[in-house]
């Protein structure tokens, strides 16, 4: 893994502790083979003076769903360090109790929510500390003894810590192995089936040696795990007819199983593609999470979508699912919808559901990295260390079922009108059009505009805060049959159908009397605001 450390920039931020944290921490939140759309975390412990003239030693860690990738200083949490060790010498409390408890302990009230695993960096004697979920790393653990594999590979330089649920029971199972450790002959620690924690000194040291234990995991699937070779294509091909219908078919079923809608977005990269003819992915895309960290986007396993019969396939994962839900709940818990938030489709690879674009990009980039961790860790070509293995089904359930992602539950949240809706708007290059385009934007909906103008995407996304994901400018002439084919299959790829049509392309000549009109104009106008519409919704109705 590559070392990003700028000493130039370090130096100059020395004097700021807390720059030099932000500094480092998006030095980590950029590589998502570290950390991916908001995981990881990290921490710094800094000795302050309190407006009564005392000196305090405050935790400053990543406050709740920051993003280490954009994370600025508003975005660390002040914690009072005497409060938090006093926590962790509990033997035990609920989720909610630690949070409500972490909130009492914070130096300013208007910081961010602290990290659930502000305990466990408080509990760690060190001033600077880095977690991530390193693909690598975790891949190791997810094996059938990744306890005794990355003890081979990192000897005594790491603590090894069994899985436990993230949170209190996490930090107290820490506090209570490292009650004797000598921490100084200590690197970082490796959490199983979870992540890796470095810590050091200075914040130099604590990234240098999680760079430097990644990439011993690295090393060591590249001498032993033997990738199979793929065939396919560098370039992803275009969808044919079939394929998008099917698509739109999913997404269909995926949305009534969810109870609302969702969008579809197919992966059919090589990799993607790659990954869903393999013999065995039925068996192995389905034996749990990378890490349980993803289990509140990605559900514990993904739908394998049978080509024969795509819809039987959901309403089987359906109740498979709501079977799971009945073999571990105590009757407290309110179970989420059925639906599945991603799947393997053979031939053609990886489908991600969500109700916005945003949340489809996501899961679709934990899938992938997923489907990568299975393969190596499935090719590693030691018999005894051979195998993806997870979590136990008690364990994901425990994670999937947090007590603090219940009581989201209850609280009161009303989606945008259209979120998970897909609108298609012609002439959206401006008037109506662009108007039209922006309001469904507004309102939660995807959007295709359509246009002549070459400028659509430019102006979509000038006109929209949406992002790039959300908006799709298609360049159009709508009275070229083929163009407006094309157009729709393109929408159909990129959000999984299409829910609304807005006909606004026209053409709308001077006030004529009958016998002024010329063959030109009448021929033009029909084409424009009588043809063109019937051929966009002819090809519509395909999906």
């Amino acid at each position: 893994m590559k070392n990003l450390w700028d000493q130039k920039t370090a130096s100059r931020l020395e004097k700021n502790p807390l720059q030099l944290r932000v500094f480092s921490s998006q030095l980590l939140g950029l590589n998502s083979d570290l950390v991916l759309h908001g995981g990881g975390n990290t921490s710094v412990k800094l000795r302050e003076t309190n407006i009564f003239g005392e000196e305090e030693d405050i935790l400053y860690v990543k406050g709740s769903g920051r993003n280490l990738a954009t994370i600025d200083i508003e975005g660390f949490t002040p914690l009072r360090l005497t409060n938090m060790h006093k926590l962790a010498e509990l033997v035990h409390i609920s989720d909610t109790l630690m949070v409500r408890e972490q909130k009492l302990a914070m130096t300013n009230p208007e910081a961010p929510s602290p990290s659930v695993e502000a305990l466990l960096h408080a509990i760690i004697p060190f001033s600077w500390i880095d977690h991530t979920h390193a693909d690598a790393v975790v891949t190791l653990t997810n094996t059938p003894k990744g306890g005794k594999l990355v003890k081979d590979v990192y000897g005594e330089s790491m603590l090894i810590i069994p899985y436990v649920m993230p949170g209190f029971k996490l930090a107290r199972k820490v506090y209570e192995i490292t009650q004797n450790v000598d921490w100084q002959q200590y690197e970082g620690m490796i959490l199983l089936n979870h992540g890796i924690i470095s810590f050091g000194a200075d914040a130099h040291e604590s990234y240098e040696r999680m760079i430097n234990a990644v990439t011993l995991a690295e090393k060591f699937l590249k001498k032993y795990s033997s990738m199979k070779k793929n065939n396919f294509k560098k370039k992803a091909p275009a969808l044919n007819q079939e394929t998008l219908s099917t698509l739109a078919r999913i997404r269909k079923k995926v949305s009534i199983i969810g109870g609302a809608a969702s969008l579809a977005r197919l992966n059919n990269s090589p990799e993607a593609q790659f990954f869903s003819i393999l013999p065995n992915v039925k068996n192995i895309s389905t034996r749990g999470p990378i890490t349980s960290d993803h289990l509140i986007r990605t559900k514990p396993a993904p739908v394998y979508l049978n080509q024969k019969n795509v819809e039987k396939s959901i309403e089987d994962f359906a109740s498979k699912y709501e079977a799971y839900f009945d073999r571990h709940t105590n009757r407290k818990q309110t179970r989420l919808d059925s639906a599945p938030r991603w799947g393997v489709w053979p031939e053609q690879g990886i489908v991600s559901f969500g109700r916005n674009s945003n949340e489809t990009e996501i899961i679709s980039d934990i899938a992938m990295h997923t489907a990568k961790a299975i393969q190596q860790a499935e090719n590693i070509n030691l018999v005894n260390y051979r195998g993806w293995k997870t979590i136990s089904e008690d364990h994901i359930f425990e994670a999937e079922y947090w007590e603090l992602q219940q009581a989201k539950l209850k609280t009161e949240f009303q989606p945008p009108e259209f979120e998970g809706k897909i609108a298609v708007v012609t002439g959206a290059a401006s008037g109506i059009g662009l108007t039209c385009a922006a309001h469904f934007s507004q309102l939660g909906a995807a959007v295709a505009g359509l246009d002549i103008n070459p400028g659509i995407n430019n102006i979509l996304s000038e006109h929209t805060n949406s992002g790039s994901t959300h908006i799709l400018g298609i360049q159009c002439d709508v009275t070229e049959k083929h163009a407006v084919a094309k157009a729709v299959a393109k929408t159909v790829q990129c959000f999984g159908g299409i829910d609304i049509l807005v006909l606004n392309a026209g053409t709308f000549p001077a006030g004529q009397t009958i016998e002024e009109i010329d063959d030109e104009t009448w021929k033009k106008s029909l084409k424009t605001n009588l043809t063109a519409p019937q051929q966009l919704l002819q090809s519509w109705c395909r999906f």
